[in-house]
């Protein structure tokens, strides 16, 4: 069980308040996370400036799901997985058989999604240190050293959300619970 508070925009801490409104506009809602979040405005801040960082990034939303997807696979992360996994399916119109296969950490029927998948968990499960034959590979989907920061990028995000989740046993929200996984 959690000893965490699931903020509100209304509860939160002063300055978590305006960007759980900003959360509540975005999304219609505040998902759990970012409630529990609030406790820390600079963890809040942190995570939002991320994760609009990496959606101007040169990866297209398609990608930054199978980044932010295959990181929280690899990170045990149970709510950050289902989260992503409902977005993924609903709003970018990912392939639940893609979607399905990073769950399951099978391959993706798509070759240069599978590079992206299987490079992203190279970076998550090495701490960022990729073998050669990886790179290459990553490289040779058509990829460059741009993708491999955003990347980074992406598994930094996710990295700050799956520890935090998974320390703080986020309460997955009801909107999430059909995409529910176990790691």
């Amino acid at each position: 069980m959690s000893t965490f508070t699931i903020f509100s925009s209304d509860n939160a801490p002063v300055q978590s308040q305006p960007l759980l409104r900003s959360v509540q506009n975005k999304y219609g809602f505040v998902p759990n996370l970012f409630g529990s979040l609030a406790i820390s405005p600079a963890a809040l801040e942190a995570y939002i400036n991320l994760g609009e960082m990496l959606e101007t990034s040169s990866l297209d939303a398609v990608e930054q799901q199978i980044v932010l997807i295959a990181t929280s696979v690899e990170n045990g992360c149970e709510y950050c997985v289902a989260a992503h996994s409902l977005v993924a399916k609903q709003m970018v119109k990912v392939s639940p058989v893609v979607v399905d296969a990073l769950r399951g950490r099978t391959l993706i029927p798509d070759a240069k999604l599978q590079a992206l998948a299987a490079f992203t968990r190279a970076v998550v499960a090495n701490r960022g240190e990729v073998d050669k034959a990886s790179l290459e590979a990553f490289f040779a989907a058509g990829y460059g050293n741009q993708q491999v920061l955003e990347v980074i990028l992406g598994v930094t995000m996710k990295t700050l959300s799956n520890y935090a989740n998974n320390l703080m046993n986020t309460l997955l929200d009801d909107p999430f619970k059909p995409e529910t996984w176990e790691g």
